[in-house]
Order: C-alpha cells, then sequence, then structure tokens
C-alpha cells in the first residue's frame, strides 16, 4: 500500500522570518536540510534559543524525485518529505531565515558571527554548518532536461527505480564502480562509461569485470544525454578515434563525487582531500564550539537519514558544549 504523506503548508509555515541582529543565540544553525532541520529540532527540545539560515528548507531532498528508504516513511516525494521536516520544525517555533546566503565567518572571544550577503549579521554561542554538498555534474547537453526523469545522483537512493531497466553509470572511481555493482542486483543491464581508465581498487574492478551484467566502456567521453519527454539514451565519443554513436538507455547514475559547500567556512575548519569538513564523533571541527554535520562532512555515505541524525548528534554536542562551558 501507498502512502500518500504530502500536504501543503500554509501561508504562516511559509512565511519568512528574520531573526534578531541584537540577540546572542546558543545555536544558530547553517544550512536548512535534513542535517540541519533535525538538529534544530533536537536544539528545541533541549531548550536552546536558536535560529536556522538557509537557502532552501529541504536542501537535496527537494531534488530527489522519490524517497522509499527513510523509515518509517513509504514512497513519499522528496518535496514532500522536505515539508513534513520544515512544518515539524516550525511546531516548535524555531525561526528560519530563508533565501540567506552566508558569505562571511568569524570567531571573537569565543562568539560565532555570520555575515549575510544582505549585510546583517548574526552571533551565538555555537554553531552547526549543515550546508550540505552538491554532486558534481558532467556538464553535456540534457543533463539538466532531464534530471528526475532519468539522471540521477545517487544509486542507493534511486536504483529500485530503475529496477528490470537499462541503466548507465557514469564515472570511474570507487563510487561508481560500487554503484554499478548495487545496480546489477535490481537492473535488466548496467554499461559504465568513463572517459579515462579506471580508478577504483582492483578487487571492485575485479567484480564488474566478472559480473555478466555489466558492461564497461573505457576512453568514453559522454557528450549529451538524449531524451523526449525522459531520457532515452547517452550519446558517446570515443576517445581514441572521435568516434561518436548512441547508446540506448533508460536512466544514468552520475557517480562522479560531491562538492562540498562549505564558503567562507573552509578558510577556519579543517578539511580532508575532497574539501570535507572534517569532524569527531560528535561532530565537532577544530574550532571549538563549532560543529559540522550531513554531507558537508567526511563521512562517506550520503543519505538523508544518516545526514538528520548527525544534525542530532551535533546539536546534543553543542547543548553539552554549552554546559560545560558555563555559556
Amino acid at each position: 500500500m501507498t502512502l500518500n504523506l504530502s500536504f501543503n503548508l500554509d501561508s504562516s509555515a511559509l512565511k519568512k522570518t528574520t531573526l534578531d541582529q541584537d540577540a546572542l543565540y546558543d545555536l544558530l544553525i547553517v544550512g536548512s536540510g535534513p542535517a540541519g532541520l533535525n538538529a534544530a529540532l533536537y536544539g528545541a527540545r533541549k531548550g536552546l534559543k536558536l535560529g536556522i539560515l538557509g537557502l532552501k528548507k529541504g536542501g537535496q531532498v527537494l531534488d530527489t524525485s522519490s524517497v522509499d528508504n527513510f523509515i518509517g516513511v513509504e514512497d513519499i516525494s522528496g518535496e514532500a518529505l522536505a515539508e513534513r521536516f520544515a512544518a515539524h520544525v516550525k511546531k516548535l517555533e524555531v525561526p528560519i531565515y530563508d533565501e540567506s546566503e552566508v558569505v562571511d565567518y568569524f570567531s571573537d572571544n569565543n562568539l560565532h558571527h555570520v555575515v549575510l550577503s544582505s549585510g546583517e549579521t548574526y552571533k551565538s554561542k555555537t554553531m552547526i554548518l549543515a550546508t550540505g554538498s552538491k554532486p558534481r555534474r558532467l556538464d553535456v547537453p540534457g543533463e539538466k532536461d532531464y534530471a528526475g526523469k532519468g539522471v540521477a545522483y545517487c544509486a542507493i537512493c534511486d536504483g529500485p527505480l530503475f529496477k528490470d531497466r537499462d541503466v548507465f553509470v557514469a564515472g570511474g572511481g570507487n563510487s561508481a564502480v560500487e554503484a554499478a555493482l548495487d545496480l546489477a542486483k535490481l537492473a535488466r543491464s548496467v554499461t559504465l562509461v568513463h572517459r579515462s581508465l579506471l580508478r577504483a581498487d582492483q578487487i571492485l574492478i575485479n567484480q564488474i569485470n566478472a559480473d555478466p551484467k555489466i558492461t564497461v566502456h573505457l576512453k568514453t567521453k559522454i557528450t549529451e544525454i538524449i531524451g523526449d519527454k525522459a531520457m532515452i539514451g547517452i550519446r558517446v565519443e570515443d576517445a581514441d578515434t572521435g568516434e561518436q554513436r548512441v547508446l540506448s538507455g533508460d536512466g544514468i547514475f552520475i557517480e562522479i563525487g560531491y562538492l562540498p559547500n562549505t564558503g567562507p567556512f573552509k578558510k577556519h575548519v579543517a578539511v580532508n582531500a575532497q574539501g570535507e569538513i572534517l569532524t569527531t564523533p560528535l561532530k565537532e571541527t577544530n574550532v571549538p564550539g563549532l560543529f559540522a554535520a550531513g554531507d558537508v562532512t567526511g563521512f562517506p555515505y550520503k543519505q538523508i537519514v544518516i545526514a538528520a541524525s548527525d544534525g542530532a548528534v551535533a546539536a546534543l554536542a553543542a547543548n553539552d558544549y554549552i554546559q560545560k562551558h558555563g555559556l
């Protein structure tokens, strides 16, 4: 049975809320995706004076056509799930400042300050960075046109939608090869396409070479994603000969990595080789009182439930930090 969980927020729930520039907050959360919203939920339940600064409520969830791997919620659109998250936080009267872009950050006397593109400034005792990430794009014609209509960026999230279908995977690293192996359990066929040679671990390469459902095209560049109302194939070019041809398929999973949205914070926090923020198990960064949660961190699995869990941990840790330091 499919549950219809979508609904419309009333006008008061959608109203833009401006935070108080003169106030000293216990906690400010930068980002309003699953990590940020769940952090706000836990912070509010602890009685913290807090607020959220975000570009769009829901984050990347809004770009997900269907979510069926969030425990307790079956077959819901990304937009509807984001609405449920935001409505839950609104019930706790947490102010959410939408369409707010943080352009500068600094710490002073153990306080954390952010400056918005509008010129407004806000300060808090602790802060959680939940700014998320965005998948790297192929930047080819048709990619934007068929996003959510065959073009996907997460095999774990959207793979079940392509059961018994013919799909492509773009990429040559571990994530791409692992995606191909996962998809082969569901899809009729999987074709991995990469513009150069595979960079994945040899054990993974051995596994895809042994899987009869997986075909690999190396030194093959994707130049266009083709479709009508939905994607129907890709145009590729041989790197050695320049020959072009069209391959038919129902979907493509672009697995070429993520770009963390660290913005002005990247000058202050320690990051890994991919630019993702390094944290302790309690989501602490190298800056005291500054925490990070969700896809912006170095945790490898970019999933809604993991981001939400991160937000809860970060909020509880921020509360403990305030209590421990008598702030």
